[in-house]
């Protein structure tokens, strides 16, 4: 064969490339909306077992006829034997918690998965069904008054319904032994376990002391609202920021340190010997599959800058969000329903602040919202809207100047930043490239 044939040969090779078919999706072919195995990049959708690891076998079953048969089978069992039960209250929340406990089962099976795969899956498909049952609650809130979501909230615990005092933790500010063994308590737990648990999800030293200096200076800002606000300067500055929600950042980001460099090398569970093997390889499905430390890049670009400012707004309004409904609610700190609250915020944000990361810095994988930062979004905006309609008449203070100077202190810094940091630099070079181009 001579070189110019075989020349010619190569050409067509190059010019002419293996013909491939048009992804479907976004820019290709229509999808339909009831494909449920479509693997394409547009919806993300792809087989379970191809993501997931599957090396303890029996975890990663599909099991939705043997869950279903199971479910029903326990629902007929409880609704034929609670017919002794009176009418009245108790068969009503029997009704409630069989209901939701149907809903979970179906979001288990049924929800779509999110970024996480530890402990399992279903695990946080049953998270975002307790999100999704949190806000449905919170829509029907918003449409009551607050006398009536107050009588509400004895249906579920009888105990509710009674006013309670607002404590003011700044009535003696003496810095001596007495009082600073008063101030610790069983919250500056909560607060190193908070902040451990922000660290988890934020995966950011900077963000957290931001959040951190910026939550203390609300409760400043709020005092005239909430009198339990009132803190010694101490309490605030020393006790708060710098030892609990230091610590508990600390110990957090280190956390993520170690998770970032672990190996993550899995073996099959029948590959494992000894029955201690065994139930350390059962163990690991409650520890990360892979870890993602996150370089959020303020800095870099106005839309990374807005992205993080939203981010910390939400966060913050999510810490201030359950002081006015506990105090509009009259429920104690310490009530069931204000840790679970807290708790299940927790284990929502995890995977939604993966998603908004994702979203920001791999547009090109996510193409849309994840739908846990999504239902999360509207749930803590969902609480404002609840709060500011119940607050109406509630607190009648007004906001002290002090308060409406640093708010205004505070936005221009958030404007004025961006406007150094990008808008003056864009302006640099565009004014030459203008002024080039009309000489040319």
């Amino acid at each position: 064969m001579s070189s110019d044939s075989t020349l010619s040969e190569e050409s067509d090779v190059v010019l002419s490339p293996e013909f491939e078919p048009p992804e479907p999706g976004l820019n290709g072919t229509p999808v339909r909306w009831y494909d449920a195995d479509r693997t394409e990049s547009y919806t993300k959708i792809v087989p379970f077992q191809e993501i997931h690891d599957t090396s303890v076998e029996f975890f990663y079953k599909p099991l939705t006829l043997t869950a279903l048969s199971i479910g029903l089978v326990v629902l007929a069992y409880v609704a034929t034997t609670q017919n002794v039960l009176e009418e009245g209250r108790d068969k009503r929340r029997v009704g409630v918690y069989a209901a939701v406990v149907s809903f979970l089962l179906f979001s288990m099976i049924q929800f779509r998965d999110g970024p996480f795969v530890r402990p399992h899956p279903a695990f946080w498909r049953v998270v975002l069904g307790v999100n999704l049952i949190y806000e449905l609650g919170l829509v029907f809130l918003l449409f009551q008054d607050l006398n009536t979501a107050r009588n509400m909230m004895t249906l579920i615990d009888p105990n509710l319904g009674i006013p309670l005092p607002e404590k003011s933790y700044a009535e003696n500010c003496e810095i001596t032994l007495q009082t600073i063994w008063n101030a610790l308590d069983i919250f500056c737990v909560a607060h190193t376990l908070g902040w451990f648990g922000k660290a988890m999800i934020l995966r950011d030293y900077w963000f957290c002391w931001i959040l951190s200096v910026a939550f203390e200076l609300a409760e400043y800002s709020l005092q005239h609202q909430l009198p339990n606000f009132a803190e010694c300067w101490w309490d605030h500055w020393i006790l708060d920021v710098l030892i609990c929600n230091w610590l508990g950042t600390y110990v957090g980001m280190k956390t993520c340190q170690y998770l970032e460099v672990k190996p993550y090398e899995w073996r099959g569970f029948r590959q494992t010997r000894g029955i201690r093997s065994k139930a350390k390889r059962v163990l690991s499905q409650f520890s990360p599959h892979d870890f993602t430390a996150f370089k959020w890049g303020t800095a870099t670009s106005f839309s990374n800058y807005i992205s993080v400012v939203l981010l910390l707004a939400m966060f913050l309004a999510a810490e201030l969000n359950p002081f006015y409904l506990k105090s509009l609610l009259w429920m104690e700190p310490d009530h069931p329903i204000v840790v679970g609250r807290l708790v299940g915020i927790f284990l929502c944000a995890l995977p939604a602040v993966r998603e908004f990361y994702q979203y920001i810095h791999q547009p090109r994988r996510a193409v849309r919202m994840g739908q846990h930062v999504w239902l999360l979004t509207a749930t803590i905006v969902t609480e404002l809207l609840v709060i500011t309609k119940w607050s109406e008449g509630i607190f009648t203070n007004p906001t002290p100047q002090r308060v409406k100077l640093g708010l205004t202190v505070g936005a221009i810094l958030l404007i004025l930043y961006p406007i150094i940091q990008f808008g003056i630099p864009a302006t640099r070079q565009y004014i030459p490239k203008q002024q080039k181009a009309k000489l040319e």
